[in-house]
């Protein structure tokens, strides 16, 4: 039997990708962690507890495969995700994570 604990992070939806998220522009949730034999919960466990979770609608948009779609840039605690790892980033208690659209219509 696995033990789980949760972790709060902190998510920020700007430039246009809130609109996916009715309209939230910034959330506090928490997720679980296995504590059990222990696994960290990395941006890849993220990114599909946001989909399940908190997308409202189009998830075409925000998601592509297991990772964020290109045009998304992705901040962890102020950092380019690319720097910290990315899928693999390893979540932390209060961490806050940007999702950030880059791409605007016209």
């Amino acid at each position: 039997m696995s033990l789980s604990s949760l972790i709060k992070v902190n998510l920020t939806f700007s430039g246009g990708v809130e609109l996916l998220f009715n309209n939230i522009k910034q959330k506090i949730i928490e997720i679980p962690s296995t504590i059990n034999p222990p696994k960290p919960t990395t941006m890849e466990d993220l990114i599909l507890w946001i989909k399940n979770n908190l997308l409202q609608e189009r998830s075409e948009l925000f998601v592509s495969g297991n990772t964020v779609r290109p045009g998304i840039l992705v901040l962890i605690n102020d950092t380019d995700w690319e720097l910290e790892g990315e899928l693999e980033y390893e979540i932390k208690n209060n961490d806050d994570i940007v999702f950030i659209s880059t791409l605007h219509g016209g």
